[in-house]
C-alpha cells in the first residue's frame, strides 16, 4: 500500500476517508496499479455508494487539475495531449468505475456526480464520462444471445473506460454457427476477446478453437432446466479443450 494521498476533505479529515460511513477509498491505486480502484455497489447501501461518490467528486476538486488517484497535482499540458485529448495513461488513473449498481445506486452517484456516464442495462457508472484515448490492442465482447448483453456491456464498457479499443459483437450463439463464422476476420484481428454466454456456454471454446488471441470465457445465469442458472456454462468453459 502506498503512501496515503496528500489533501484533506472540506472537514479536514484525510482525503478519501469517511470514518462514521466505513469508508477509506484507495486513492493512490492509479499510480500503483494503472487503473483506480472499482466500486462494487452489491452489498452497500445507496448512502454508502453516494458518499464514495462524494468523496470521489472531493478528491477530485483537491486542486485546479489533479491526478487524485496518482496522489499528485498535474498540469494541462501532462493531462492531455497535443490535440487536446485526455491521454490514455493519465485519464485512465483517474477513471472511477461503479458496477453491479442498481437504480438507487447509480442515483445516488449521480446526485454527486451528475456527468457521469451511466448505462442501466450494464448496472454500470463511469466518470468521468469520456472514455480515454484506445491504445493497445483490440478487446472484441462477443454475447451468445440478446439475454447476455447486460454481463457483455460491462464487459465492454469497462475495457473501453480503462482505455482499450472495443468493438461488440452480438447474438452470435452456436444455435446459428454461420454467425460466429462470418465474423471470423474480425475475431482473429482482437488482441483478447471476451465471450459470454449462459445456456450450454458452448460458444467461448467454439471461438478459442478459431482465434490464437486469449479468449475471456464469462458465464451467465441465462438458462431453464440443467442450466442451473449458470453453473452448466461455467463446467462447459472450464471443460473446454479448445
Amino acid at each position: 500500500m502506498g503512501p496515503r494521498p496528500e489533501g484533506t476533505g472540506t472537514d479536514g479529515r484525510p482525503a478519501g476517508v469517511d470514518v462514521e460511513h466505513g469508508i477509506e477509498l484507495d486513492l493512490d491505486r492509479g499510480s500503483r496499479r494503472g487503473y483506480p480502484e472499482a466500486v462494487y455497489c452489491e452489498g452497500k447501501s445507496p448512502e454508502q455508494v453516494g458518499r464514495i461518490a462524494g468523496l470521489i467528486a472531493e478528491a477530485a476538486r483537491g486542486t485546479a487539475v489533479e491526478d487524485y488517484s496518482s496522489g499528485g497535482p498535474r498540469s494541462d499540458e501532462t493531462a492531455a495531449d497535443a490535440g487536446g485529448r485526455s491521454t490514455a495513461a493519465g485519464h485512465r488513473s483517474r477513471t472511477t468505475l461503479f458496477t453491479r449498481a442498481r437504480p438507487e445506486h447509480l442515483a445516488a452517484a449521480l446526485a454527486e456526480l451528475p456527468d457521469a456516464f451511466v448505462d442501466e442495462r450494464a448496472r454500470l457508472l463511469a466518470w468521468p464520462s469520456t472514455p480515454p484515448e484506445p491504445t493497445g490492442g483490440l478487446v472484441v465482447v462477443a454475447s451468445a444471445g440478446t439475454s447476455d448483453q447486460p454481463v457483455a456491456l460491462e464487459a465492454a464498457h469497462t475495457a473501453r473506460f480503462l482505455g482499450r479499443e472495443v468493438v461488440s459483437v452480438e447474438d452470435v450463439g452456436i444455435a446459428g454457427v454461420h454467425r460466429t463464422l462470418a465474423r471470423v476476420d474480425l475475431l482473429r484481428s482482437a488482441a483478447a476477446i471476451v465471450v459470454v454466454a449462459g445456456m450450454d456456454g458452448a460458444l467461448p471454446g467454439l471461438i478459442a478453437g478459431l482465434v490464437s488471441a486469449p479468449v475471456i470465457a464469462v458465464p451467465t445465469s441465462v438458462g431453464y432446466g440443467a442450466a442451473f442458472e449458470g453453473i452448466a456454462a461455467l463446467l462447459t468453459m472450464l471443460n473446454a479443450c479448445a
